[in-house]
């Protein structure tokens, strides 16, 4: 599974279609996500998903403005090179050896394309 994929799976309920999508989405365009997921399902509050893995995790995460914090909450490998796996999976362009550019990237991807899934994510944290 991808690491976008595991991401999905870490946070929508498995009946989702999301998830049963984990493998695709990373690979479109966040409407055409949104597309597969329109279906009359209830969407999923990212905020209090991660809010709450991250109150039961020993350290303090900041996973709003962190994708190294994101993946800890979310148990995922968060290395550099994990990093810049999901950054191929996302169609990162940018220069992979700038990781402070490619972490902010990789942040706002990654909440964007949850919220094109079926994800309630406050708007503050989208842009």
């Amino acid at each position: 599974m991808s690491i976008f994929g595991s991401i999905i799976g870490k946070i929508f309920p498995h009946t989702h279609p999301a998830v049963a999508n984990a493998a695709a989405p990373a690979t479109m365009a966040p409407q055409a996500a949104q597309q597969v997921t329109q279906a009359s399902v209830a969407p999923v509050d990212v905020n209090a998903v991660l809010s709450q893995m991250a109150s039961q995790h020993g350290e303090k995460l900041n996973w709003q403005t962190s994708i190294v914090d994101l993946m800890k909450v979310l148990g995922l490998d968060s290395s550099l090179p994990a990093r810049k796996e999901l950054a191929r999976e996302l169609n990162y362009t940018g220069d992979m050896s700038d990781s402070a550019t490619m972490n902010i990237w990789l942040q706002k991807q990654v909440l964007s394309r949850l919220a094109a899934n079926g994800g309630r994510v406050p708007e503050d944290l989208l842009h």
